[in-house]
């Protein structure tokens, strides 16, 4: 499961909608539908939150929002809690390092020289990657729930 920390701008179309999908997998083990993955590293910082399942709908709804840009339609409808939602309140950002988004964003590039040179070439990559909308960037190392070596 990789939950990316970096915009969703920044991902090529494999990398946004295998986002989606395992940003629906969260979900859907943090709503406990399902047995697998209860205790993956990279759920450590929704369950953090006060209202972890707004938290994945916020993350979600963004992915949502940079597939519409780019004319695909993701089902807005599997998301259980949109910040978009009527009487939705707003969802505190989550704080991710510096040493977190660099790592990610290191770990991005590699995939990204493999099976879509012509999107970094076209800019879709940039060199300073920002964070997704939901989350705070704060100085720090690579945060501890994460597995990857880069």
């Amino acid at each position: 499961m990789r939950l990316w920390s970096v915009h969703p701008r920044h991902l090529d179309r494999q990398g946004l909608t295998g986002c989606w999908r395992e940003a629906l997998l969260a979900q859907a083990v943090l709503a406990g539908r399902t047995k697998g993955y209860r205790s993956h590293p990279q759920l450590e910082r929704f369950r953090a939150q006060q209202d972890p399942l707004a938290a994945v709908g916020a993350y979600l709804e963004a992915l949502a929002d940079e597939a519409t840009a780019r004319g695909y339609r993701f089902d807005r409808s599997r998301i259980e809690r949109p910040p978009s939602a009527p009487g939705a309140g707003p969802v505190p950002l989550i704080p991710v390092t510096e040493g977190q988004l660099d790592l990610e964003r290191e770990h991005l590039r590699a995939k990204l020289a493999l099976r879509s040179p012509h999107w970094r070439a076209a800019g879709g990559e940039a060199a300073a990657a920002e964070s997704h909308p939901l989350f705070r960037v704060v100085p720090g190392p690579v945060e501890s729930w994460e597995r990857a070596a880069g």
